[in-house]
């Protein structure tokens, strides 16, 4: 096959193939509810091969042959690898003092660009594979994550408090959770009516966890708390 020429059903082809595995990546960004979803890391993927396309077989050879061209097709491609910082910059959000989220879909724009450099180049196997990690990582190793927490060192944590007849202190909650080195960043007190007439009090703490390793001794010590019920916590996202 001449370098540069390519047959129009391989082009197709190509943009089609980085068309799904940008979508593929986008569509669990998606379902998370994240700044950059399905659309956003499709038309990054399709507009990468594109390019890539551009830059390998968009010129004439005739103008190849001349002494004084010089034919190098990394240009284009490097200049996607740069300037695709400002979509992931624009994904980057600062929430509070401790917290920024977006950085995960920072990184799967950027790799949604390298699969589309990837595939438009005609390394097809290494863009599947690089799929494949990404959706194995953003969505197994997060539960994983989430079920073994010793993992995260640190993060937001929502913990939900559920009283029984007997009242429970805001502030005792308050001094355990700055014991376990955990800052309160928000809490919702909601007053329910039971069957037999017993107000049920639920506490719905977010708090930012320096450190995990403390986070078995507050489950405990919650639980010894007298009047409360139940003790439920989970990272957020």
């Amino acid at each position: 096959m001449d370098i540069f020429h390519l047959n129009t059903e391989t082009m197709l082809t190509r943009i089609l193939l980085a068309a799904l595995l940008g979508g593929l990546i986008g569509w669990e960004r998606e379902r998370r509810n994240k700044q950059a979803g399905l659309k956003t890391h499709l038309l990054v993927s399709v507009g990468a091969t594109l390019i890539m396309l551009t830059s390998i077989y968009g010129f004439d050879s005739a103008l190849m042959d001349h002494p004084n061209a010089r034919f190098d097709p990394a240009r284009l491609a490097a200049q996607v690898v740069s300037g695709i910082g400002f979509l992931g910059a624009g994904a980057i959000l600062r929430r509070t003092n401790h917290i920024i989220s977006g950085l995960t879909t920072a990184a799967t724009l950027w790799v949604a660009a390298a699969i589309g450099l990837s595939v438009g180049s005609g390394f097809y196997w290494p863009a599947v594979t690089t799929t494949a990690v990404v959706l194995l990582s953003t969505l197994v190793l997060n539960k994983i994550e989430s079920r073994f927490l010793f993992i995260k060192k640190s993060g937001s944590l929502k913990i939900i408090i559920e009283t029984g007849d007997q009242p429970v202190h805001v502030s005792t909650i308050t001094e355990l959770l700055q014991k376990a080195n955990m800052t309160v960043e928000g809490m919702i007190v909601n007053n329910d009516t039971a069957e037999d007439d017993a107000t049920r009090v639920t506490m719905e703490f977010r708090v930012y966890s320096f450190n995990s390793k403390g986070i078995n001794a507050l489950f405990e010590k919650l639980w010894q708390v007298e009047g409360i019920k139940q003790v439920r916590m989970n990272w957020r996202d």
